[in-house]
């Protein structure tokens, strides 16, 4: 368990058109992912992605970083200290 944090990463999703993209970046990485929940926001056009993961800091950061890079997408991360 050396090495490893507790992250929530957050994604707004305003080109549902990236959606495959997103989901397949996540595969990618699904020995990491603990949980995920999506909710649509229908009235403003958007969805929203969170997404916990228990990895080595470099693994979340390329995560986020992949999908961060997508267009319409945004991406944030949040880790735990310990």
């Amino acid at each position: 368990m050396s090495g490893k944090r507790l992250a929530v990463i957050s994604l707004i999703i305003e080109d549902r058109e990236q959606s495959a993209r997103i989901n397949a970046i996540l595969s990618d990485f699904g020995d990491c992912i603990v949980g995920r929940m999506g909710v649509p926001c229908r009235e403003r056009g958007v969805s929203v992605i969170c997404v916990i993961a228990d990895a080595p800091a470099e693994t979340i950061n390329t995560m986020t970083g992949r999908i961060g890079m997508l267009s319409g997408v945004s991406a944030k991360t949040l880790m735990s200290k310990i």
